[in-house]
């Protein structure tokens, strides 16, 4: 009874992680109570709400404010972006939209990135403040809450784009609003894919609330066995190799050699696969089993032959969202904007400030500044440019999307870069159309090894250490220790190379696992069950280990 309570009420000691004994509890229960009350449409509706709000209180408490606040604004907007007549109306409804969903992540996401850029450009010593915490102590006259730093709310980059959809779904015609704030605030809230995505789109979810739920018998196998997968890939080649050997390393760098540091990244591309794609596979899996189905987010992404390819099969719900809401709508591959042109000027400036300082992000700044200037003369170079600026403020974005820091800034610029290098290289590439097997492996692992190697700004805790690690590969490879590496860590090793191997199998092979064990009898699914989860607790850490992209 003790522990039924501390799930069930709110605790930093007890929190509903996935991969948590106390989060499976919760759900058995609430999922009991789900098959009692499901075929009640407004009642199944009303239930998940509830649920959802008191999952996400039991992840970031007081902050279940700010979800609420989103939610209450965007469905009455959209309700007035509908039925208003006035084209004119219906753009500035949409625009308070996308300010206050903007606005207040921007404000607890990004207070401090956009601090600490002015207090560089300006050599100024401005401190941030909790404005809205003093406002709440204030009111409430009591001193509650922290007012001299401000804590990001889990999953606030994720439901601030739901909900900014929603508003351009309707304005778009794609969708009509919903006349229940109930059914809405389950679209925006529903916990499964909460706090890690993948990003639902209105119009993909919204049909779903209305219908009929039925999980079939391959459905309820299909979303098992997405369950059991999800906690494979997170609990053992995520988890494991992260506290047995990729924490330690990046945490010091320059204590090991250059080997080991190139080793780490490959691991740490398999960690971070296997942690996102691991949540939202069993966030799929756990939306099915109540019958409701999320977008797929992940497509073998390691398998893209190129950047591009890449960023199709990796996190696609976001990279679809910023293809359709800001890509397309700032001019596509058409056209550039004055959105545009200043955008690129003022982001390049800042980003090569803080990496390189004035004098080189003066000289990058004047030098776009003339490309284009002499665009305005050059229909060539202008059709070039148009073309390849908007992907770049689209990665740049993404970048930024992903973390408040300029490390993440140029991890996305670097990204954009390798999207814009592809599409030159493959009209001069003699090897463009190749099913050669060994030029696809080829392209396979060159992709790989971009991404790999970008991502240690995605993973550095800071510019130095991020210097320090290429420093290292550079002046202290280490190659007459990379065999007593891949001893000492050689279970890391094996698991990462088990990890590989299985994503670089044939879909079609995976496929026949999957169909196979939907076929099997509920005995075999049992059994494959706990085997899973001896396996998975086997290689428990003492050690909590969050998913990474909460901090998004």
């Amino acid at each position: 009874m003790n522990r039924l309570k501390d799930i069930f009420t709110f605790s930093e000691e007890y929190p509903l992680i996935f991969t948590q004994i106390n989060f499976w509890i919760f759900f058995s229960v609430v999922y009991f109570l789900y098959a009692l009350l499901y075929k009640k449409r407004h009642l199944r509706s009303a239930y998940l709400l509830v649920i959802s709000l008191f999952f996400y209180y039991k992840t970031s408490g007081l902050f279940i404010g700010i979800l609420l606040f989103s939610t209450v604004n965007d469905f009455f907007l959209g309700k007035a972006i509908y039925h208003t007549t006035s084209i004119i109306l219906k753009k500035v409804y949409v625009a308070i939209s996308v300010i206050l969903n903007l606005s207040t992540l921007c404000y607890f996401k990004y207070a401090y990135f956009f601090t600490d850029s002015y207090n560089t450009l300006f050599n100024s010593n401005y401190q941030v403040v909790n404005y809205l915490a003093s406002w709440a102590n204030t009111w409430a006259s009591v001193d509650y809450f922290t007012v001299d730093s401000i804590i990001l709310p889990v999953g606030i980059s994720f439901y601030t784009f739901q909900t900014i959809s929603y508003s351009a779904d309707i304005y778009r015609k794609q969708i009509k609003p919903l006349n229940s704030i109930i059914d809405f605030g389950f679209f925006v809230s529903f916990f499964p894919q909460l706090v890690a995505g993948p990003i639902v789109r209105a119009s993909e979810f919204i049909p779903q609330i209305s219908k009929k739920i039925e999980v079939t018998h391959q459905e309820f196998g299909k979303a098992t066995f997405m369950i059991l997968k999800g906690l494979i890939k997170k609990m053992i080649f995520a988890d494991f190799i992260a506290v047995t050997f990729l924490d330690q390393i990046f945490d010091m760098p320059g204590m090991y050699t250059g080997f080991t540091n190139i080793m780490a990244m490959i691991g740490y591309s398999l960690q971070i696969y296997g942690d996102f794609s691991g949540y939202t596979d069993i966030a799929i899996g756990l939306s099915l089993l109540m019958g409701f189905k999320l977008p797929v987010n992940f497509n073998a992404p390691y398998k893209a032959l190129n950047c591009g390819d890449f960023w199709k099969r990796w996190h696609i719900s976001l990279s679809s969202w910023l293809k359709d809401y800001l890509y397309i709508p700032i001019g596509g591959n058409r056209n550039g904007t004055i959105f545009s042109y200043v955008f690129v000027l003022v982001f390049s400036f800042l980003g090569t400030y803080a990496a390189f300082g004035h004098k080189v992000a003066f000289l990058t700044t004047i030098a776009l500044a003339f490309i284009l200037i002499i665009t305005v003369f050059n229909k060539r170079l202008a059709w070039h440019f148009n073309r390849n600026i908007n992907i770049m403020i689209t990665m740049l974005v993404g970048g930024l999307w992903h973390g408040a820091s300029w490390k993440f800034v140029i991890w996305g610029g670097l990204n954009g870069v390798g999207v814009v290098a592809y599409k030159y290289w493959r009209k001069i590439s003699p090897y463009e159309h190749s099913t050669n097997k060994l030029i696809v492996a080829w392209k396979v692992l060159f992709t790989f090894t971009f991404i790999t190697f970008t991502r240690i700004y995605f993973r550095g805790n800071s510019m130095e250490h991020i210097q320090q690690f290429y420093d290292t590969i550079v002046q202290n490879i280490g190659w007459s220790s990379a065999w007593v590496v891949l001893t000492q860590y050689k279970v890391v090793f094996i698991t990462m190379a088990i990890g590989y191997i299985t994503h670089w199998l044939p879909n079609t092979f995976k496929e026949f696992i999957e169909h196979t064990f939907i076929k099997s009898h509920v005995i075999l699914k049992g059994l494959a069950a706990v085997v899973v989860a001896i396996l998975c607790y086997q290689t428990y850490a003492s050690d909590f280990q969050p998913f990474i992209y909460f901090q998004f």
